[in-house]
């Protein structure tokens, strides 16, 4: 007992402390563990965060991989002159966007990382550089980079709906995603018939001689539903392959209901009192009118005072006593107009027109189309009468055998060809416009009472050589 005072004087020797219990040690372990990882999760990587700060700002905004095995853009050499141009894009490894500003003022917005300009001196860097996190925007002109840095001084919204899906896509690979800002700029005067597109992200992929693309479009900003099981199965098993365009065919359009394209346009009523009021399309009528089949075409005229003829063909299905009414209401309505209508011999007792003017020539008129195993359908048509077709297949039966569930529409065009013609929208990409052909589909589930408001779409772009 004497001695342990003499060992308590070393200092290798200590107290025998007590144990702290197992379960306490081992919770303060996992909080040091995922502390950390909470604190990462609510700071995202600044090129992410950068980028998520200015898609809230922009109505379009493409993304690029980096190719720098291919010529400098001509883009590149407007934002940061040629010499300094052609060394970034040298040395690029990651993706760039460009963008379009939501203010609807200014031009297109080149974004870069920021690390893209390590090493070039401040004197020698674009004035209208503008940095956000670690992006950099490289404005077209002071006014845009001014808007720019103030709105993004302002504390951003959080994305919403499509914005968030399609952050992911912009940062990893090529893709695009728009806003009704843009859809209404490039689309232009056929801006309404695009409802259910309003919004929309796709991913695109270079595919042979033309592009590919696939992804989605909602019917407003900030809608964000998972395609229903019907339309992923459709979509896994791929659409269908279509008969190829026929050369005297510009354009076809095609529905499984006219809604999908009058659904807007319908929706107001200075559209709808006219209609009424002058045609006869009351609340009775324009429910048949919105839920028939169709099929619009387009055809060129080589002579006469239209450049090109537009078809309209509707499944009416087998009771047509409404459909007949409709016609005669319409009739009466063009004849008030000056209009004059020409008798065309037929076996078939129902109506059928072809209108003209005073002066003789004929501008439109409606017929009754034999099928294949269906119902006569409706074609509506402008211009002269249509030759007479060699008998197709219902419009109904060229939709999926789940069409019941799903609204699908298909646009097969030849780009250049309407483009000759100065019957494309004039603000959208050259690309499109040169194209030769393009092809794309929509699908939705519109079962039940809720509609999916989101839309599947797929398509393609063969670019003339």
């Amino acid at each position: 007992m004497d001695r342990l005072p003499l060992l308590a004087r070393y200092p290798w020797v200590r107290p025998q402390s007590p144990r702290i219990p197992l379960r306490i040690t081992a919770l303060t372990l996992l909080l040091l563990i995922l502390l950390p990882v909470w604190q990462l999760q609510r700071q995202p990587r600044p090129r992410a965060q950068g980028l998520e700060r200015v898609m809230a700002l922009a109505a379009l905004i493409q993304s690029f991989s980096a190719t720098p095995q291919r010529p400098v853009p001509t883009l590149w050499q407007e934002r940061l002159g040629k010499p300094l141009a052609e060394r970034v894009w040298r040395q690029q490894r990651t993706p760039w966007w460009q963008l379009w500003s939501r203010n609807g003022d200014g031009g297109v917005v080149l974004a870069l990382p920021a690390a893209a300009l390590v090493g070039i001196p401040t004197a020698s860097r674009p004035a209208q550089m503008l940095v956000v996190d670690d992006l950099l925007l490289l404005a077209p002109d002071p006014l845009t980079r001014q808007w720019l840095s103030q709105q993004l001084s302002s504390r951003p919204r959080p994305l919403r709906g499509l914005e968030r899906v399609c952050l992911q896509r912009l940062e990893t690979s090529q893709a695009v995603f728009w806003t009704p800002t843009a859809l209404a700029e490039i689309a232009g005067p056929v801006a309404p018939l695009l409802q259910r597109f309003q919004e929309g992200c796709l991913n695109l992929n270079l595919a042979g001689a033309g592009l590919a693309w696939s992804g989605e479009a909602a019917a407003a900003t900030g809608l964000l539903s998972g395609p229903g099981s019907v339309v992923a199965a459709s979509a896994e098993r791929g659409p269908a392959t279509p008969l190829p365009l026929a050369s005297d065919v510009l354009l076809e359009l095609r529905g499984s209901s006219l809604d999908l394209v009058l659904q807007s346009l319908l929706a107001r009523q200075l559209i709808r009192d006219p209609l009424a009021a002058r045609y006869g399309m009351g609340p009775a009528q324009l429910p048949l009118l919105r839920q028939a089949p169709f099929r619009l075409r387009v055809r060129p005229l080589a002579s006469g005072p239209f450049q090109a003829a537009l078809e309209l063909q509707l499944a009416v299905g087998s009771d047509r006593k409404a459909w007949i009414t409709i016609l005669s209401a319409l009739r009466s309505a063009l004849e008030e107009q000056g209009l004059q209508i020409m008798a065309t011999a037929t076996a078939d007792p129902l109506p059928t027109a072809t209108w003209t003017r005073e002066d003789g020539v004929v501008i439109g008129g409606w017929r009754w189309v034999s099928v294949r195993g269906a119902a006569p359908e409706l074609q509506f048509f402008l211009g002269p009468l249509p030759k007479t077709a060699v008998q197709e297949s219902a419009l109904a039966e060229a939709l999926p055998p789940e069409a019941r569930r799903l609204s699908q529409l298909s646009l097969r065009l030849q780009p250049a060809e309407l483009e000759e013609r100065g019957l494309l929208p004039p603000a959208l990409p050259a690309v499109i416009r040169s194209a030769s052909r393009l092809e794309v589909t929509a699908l939705a589930d519109q079962a039940g009472r809720n509609p999916d408001p989101l839309s599947l779409l797929t398509g393609h772009l063969d670019l003339n050589p």
